[in-house]
């Protein structure tokens, strides 16, 4: 029999952005707050429908773009001041996760160095980055003072995963330095892993591990004095992408 499209349901799919950086040397996401209905008022995660000529890595980089300004890093080009680690997460489609319509959405994970703060676009009406921990309330307060309350749709269990993700890349591949300026110091570096991992570390011994660890960090020959006291020593990512021994979280 001839195929027949009008014989299956229509639905539509979207792209969700996880958008992470260390502001404040705390987790922080990008949030939006949506201005027009579904959820109209409540804070969600940036993204937006796949358009009808783009694929998913397309859509995905047009919506970085779009929220905040960032282009998706190229490995070619290490030293890029605007660019950004992305990669796909995971896939959501729940029958009953969008009240429109069926929806299934493919999230990406997005980090960069601390970025300033965004501007809203689209149908969004204002837009912040937040503590990771503040958004995935479900009641209480924020730092502002604000009542929080549930992330839109199921964009909550989508920021649980995309942070569980950068929590353990970081143990064994060297994506922290995503969270990086193009040259850091170890102690930089370091505070990158205490806010993704919320935990503190020894500097002795971290310093130790991060530069005794084959292709990781690659001394740049400079130093810095942006953090106060003596001059600090500056790095550079090195070509490990993958770390050994890695870096394994302490049990908290």
């Amino acid at each position: 029999m001839p195929y027949d499209p009008s014989a299956f349901p229509p639905f539509a799919v979207t792209v969700d952005l996880v958008v992470l950086t260390v502001r404040r040397h705390s987790l922080c996401a990008l949030a939006v707050r949506r201005g027009e209905p579904p959820f109209q008022g409540r804070w969600a995660l940036p993204g937006g429908f796949v358009r009808a000529d783009e694929d998913l890595a397309q859509a995905a980089a047009r919506e970085l773009a779009e929220e905040t300004g960032l282009c998706v890093h190229d490995p070619v080009e290490p030293t890029q001041d605007n660019g950004a680690h992305l990669e796909q997460l995971a896939t959501y489609g729940d029958p009953e996760r969008d009240p429109r319509m069926r929806v299934v959405s493919v999230a990406h994970l997005a980090l960069a160095p601390d970025l300033p703060a965004p501007r809203a676009g689209g149908d969004a009406s204002n837009a912040r980055w937040a503590p990771v921990e503040e958004l995935l309330k479900q009641a209480g307060y924020g730092h502002d003072g604000e009542p929080v309350a549930p992330l839109a749709f199921d964009h909550a269990q989508i920021l649980a995963d995309g942070v569980e993700r950068a929590r353990s890349k970081i143990e064994y591949s060297s994506l922290a330095t995503a969270f990086c300026p193009p040259e850091f110091t170890v102690g930089e570096l370091r505070r990158v892993y205490e806010a993704v991992w919320s935990v503190a570390l020894d500097p002795r011994n971290f310093h130790r591990k991060v530069t005794g660890t084959p292709g990781f960090l690659v001394p740049t020959g400079g130093t810095t004095t942006r953090q106060g006291g003596r001059p600090a020593q500056l790095f550079r990512a090195g070509g490990a992408t993958l770390l050994n021994p890695p870096m394994l979280r302490p049990e908290v």
